[in-house]
């Protein structure tokens, strides 16, 4: 991601393809779909998220912020439209041995020396994943579009659940360490009257 200052135009319509490719072209198919799922009151709503979109590391922050965005959509769309009869899965895959990480998909912003040494760590990192079957993942995806209550999220692979475990207890237990400071930010309660 290496932000130095101001995004120069270039790193910026950079940003706008990936948000355009997985943000926005998934809601403009929801919006496309959701008219004819509400008039046969159900349906299913699979939304690919990613083990990145719920936790976030160097250099990758772009793909983790559309990633995070969609989680987010997500999210909120299931609490809307589940009156409706239609379901919404956010599929979160871990690392799989597709062309994910090849020339066809995967485009290296010019990087800045400073972060030299932090990429070349993150990219041996990577190189010591056990990345994950593409084609076993055919069966679970028909596995949740056939149960009768399918899960709100899943991890595909195997990765996401012990990272995500650790990275939530220390996320609680920061948020509980300054659980004090957060709640003296609260001041004086006060009730607003929010009209739609």
């Amino acid at each position: 991601m290496h932000l130095p200052g101001r995004l120069k135009k270039p790193v910026l319509e950079e940003v706008k393809t990936e948000f355009d490719t997985n943000f926005f072209g998934m809601l403009r198919v929801i919006q496309a779909v959701l008219p004819v799922l509400r008039g046969q009151k159900h349906g299913h709503i699979l939304g690919v998220a990613s083990v990145a979109g719920l936790v976030a590391g160097p250099v990758t922050g772009f793909y983790n912020s559309s990633k995070w965005a969609v989680e987010a959509l997500h999210e909120s769309l299931a609490t809307e439209v589940s009156s409706f009869g239609i379901n919404v899965t956010i599929i979160e895959p871990g690392a799989y041995a597709t062309d994910f990480s090849g020339p066809s998909s995967l485009k290296i912003a010019e990087g800045i020396d400073a972060y030299a040494g932090l990429r070349q760590q993150v990219f041996e990192q990577g190189s010591k994943l056990e990345f994950g079957d593409p084609q076993a993942t055919a069966q679970a995806i028909l596995h949740i579009v056939d149960a009768e209550q399918p899960p709100s999220r899943i991890f595909l692979g195997t990765e996401g659940m012990p990272l995500l475990r650790k990275a939530y207890a220390a996320r609680l237990a920061e948020w509980e360490k300054w659980e004090w400071l957060s709640n003296s930010a609260q001041g004086t309660s006060v009730k607003l009257n929010i009209t739609p």
